[in-house]
């Protein structure tokens, strides 16, 4: 879908102005039932259009906005509705004014906890000098506090990927949708305020150290957070992982506790947990061994220490072996086998990715003129690249040159790219690879975010249903709806549906009915040679 479509289809009011007033472009704005804009709204002064009052405001804070080169924010009335505006400077004359209606009237003056639900602070500094106020009237009181940090992973995303005013918007409908009421948050106990942090960081202020309430609390909040947010036919979905600290045991400054809570956060999301993660002494320890990692990687991936395993792909029907899928692996001497999603990780934060990518790139090639003497004539050999390669300028360079080397036909390549990579990829540089006659699967399709246009018109080959959906296939009727779902998207789009995580009998007989015939699991596990030791006798004989 276009990006306008997109704005134009979210509730909130997207207006560029310029500092005189006059509107440059508009977007969106279905959630309001008065500010509307039109298209020959473009060229014209605000108070043309506008209100006076609610005109002449948002010049006022486009101005601020400019002048301090940072976000201003305001609250103003029109036809007995409450709006909330919020400027961005976008330049020396000019300034990007978002504008939603506020579910319900907060008090001018709530600067400390109370016993209602504050509407969201989103100005930064607003929030934590209010943060920080509660906090000291807290310890003078003697009253119990903590802090929740929830960064929503996906945001960042979608903003460099495809337009900041998406990411904007679609995270100001995920904290106008939170739940109004909570038993645990709203009860007299725990009070609690919400702030913005950055555009991915979220900050809950809860005045109890009860964990059980908090952790329920703040699991509710994570759980709205979570839901799909459909715009036109893209669907995006955000992933919050949130981190506690607790004032006085675990920090008695307001900056130490907010900086705890990073930390447990930032565990939460190396973690890839869904609970909430509340601080302990040992994060700073692990810490440091994130650091050894960052160190050790480098050199894993100098000397190419870090490989592939593989998975047979079947025919669920035959049981005949098509596609070798690898998977990353690192074995470390003294480590172990070091998980994939914690390497990953360290890999992404340090600029590492590419580089990774690559290097596994050249392990492929070794691995197919190894085995490919063991396989029939059309079994191909599938590489995920990782995010940060496929959305580098010199990632379709990179394939050709690796085709080019001859050691891998182009028709027996498969590149797996996860939905939330093919949503930001390019396709022109896709559509390049597939005239080679690569073949390109979009991998982990209900994970993230995704749309029927760019599936609709890319060169994709198949569509590989996540494994958390597969495996609760048989007994989650949500999971079933989700793979039935993907499966007859897959054929609408003539795509071909694939299934990872098919463990059993009752799994592969439902994914036939359903209609996906291509699959991989436990249930073909005593298919699969170990392919690393052969490998090694290759090497070693050569």
């Amino acid at each position: 879908m276009p990006i306008d479509a997109l704005i134009d289809s979210l509730p909130d009011l997207v207006v560029l102005v310029r500092r005189d007033g006059i509107i440059l472009g508009h977007g969106g704005g279905h959630g309001l039932s008065s500010l509307k804009l039109n298209a020959e709204s473009v060229g014209k002064r605000l108070d043309n259009v506008w209100p006076e009052a609610a005109a002449d405001l948002v010049v006022r804070l486009s101005r601020r906005a400019i002048a301090l080169r940072a976000s201003t924010e305001a609250r103003f009335q029109d036809s007995g509705r409450h709006y909330e505006a919020r400027l961005i400077a976008q330049g020396p004359d000019r300034a990007l004014c978002v504008i939603r209606q506020e579910l319900a009237a907060a008090p001018e003056d709530a600067l400390d906890i109370t016993g209602e639900r504050p509407r969201p602070q989103l100005d930064r500094r607003g929030f934590l000098r209010r943060f920080k106020e509660s906090m000291s009237l807290a310890t003078l009181c003697e009253k119990p506090a903590a802090i929740a940090v929830i960064h929503i992973d996906g945001v960042t995303d979608i903003a460099q990927s495809i337009d900041a005013k998406i990411a904007e918007l679609l995270i100001s409908t995920a904290i106008l949708r939170l739940p109004a009421q909570s038993a645990d948050l709203n009860s007299e106990q725990s009070p609690w305020f919400l702030g913005q942090l950055s555009d991915s960081l979220l900050a809950l202020v809860l005045e109890t150290s009860d964990r059980d309430a908090i952790d329920a609390g703040v699991s509710t909040i994570c759980a709205s957070l979570r839901e799909p947010i459909s715009v036109g036919d893209a669907v995006f979905q955000l992933t919050p992982y949130a981190g506690v600290a607790v004032l006085g045991q675990d920090a008695t400054s307001p900056k130490m506790l907010l900086d705890h809570a990073r930390a447990a956060a930032i565990e939460a999301q190396r973690r890839g947990a869904a609970e909430v993660c509340f601080f302990t002494d040992t994060l700073r320890l692990r810490s440091l061994a994130r650091l050894d990692i960052a160190r050790e990687l480098r050199e894993a991936i100098a000397n190419r220490d870090i490989r592939l395993r593989y998975v047979g792909r079947h025919d669920l029907a035959t049981g005949r072996l098509v596609t070798w899928v690898g998977y990353l692996r690192w074995i470390h001497p003294i480590r172990g086998e070091v998980r994939p999603v914690e390497f990953l990780r360290v890999a992404e934060s340090t600029g590492l990715a590419a580089d990774l990518s690559r290097a596994v790139l050249r392990c492929l090639q070794e691995d197919f003129m190894a085995l490919a003497p063991q396989w029939d004539d059309d079994v191909r050999i599938s590489f995920g690249a990782l995010r940060h390669h496929i959305l580098h300028d010199d990632f379709a360079g990179d394939i050709v040159s690796f085709l080019a080397e001859g050691s891998v036909p182009a028709e027996r390549l498969e590149l797996r790219i996860a939905e939330k990579t093919f949503a930001a990829s390019d396709p022109g540089a896709l559509k390049d690879l597939r005239r080679l006659g690569v073949q390109m699967v979009v991998d982990e399709v209900g994970r993230g975010s995704g749309s029927l246009d760019g599936l609709a018109r890319a060169p994709m080959w198949g569509l590989q249903l996540d494994r958390a959906w597969v495996t609760a296939l048989c007994v989650d009727p949500v999971a079933l709806k989700v793979c039935r779902a993907g499966i007859s998207m897959a054929k609408a789009l003539g795509l071909t549906p694939i299934a990872t995580g098919v463990d059993d009998q009752e799994q592969r007989e439902q994914l036939l009915a359903l209609g996906c015939r291509h699959g991989s699991g436990d249930i073909y596990q005593d298919a699969v040679p170990n392919i690393m030791k052969p490998y090694r006798a290759v090497v070693s004989e050569g």
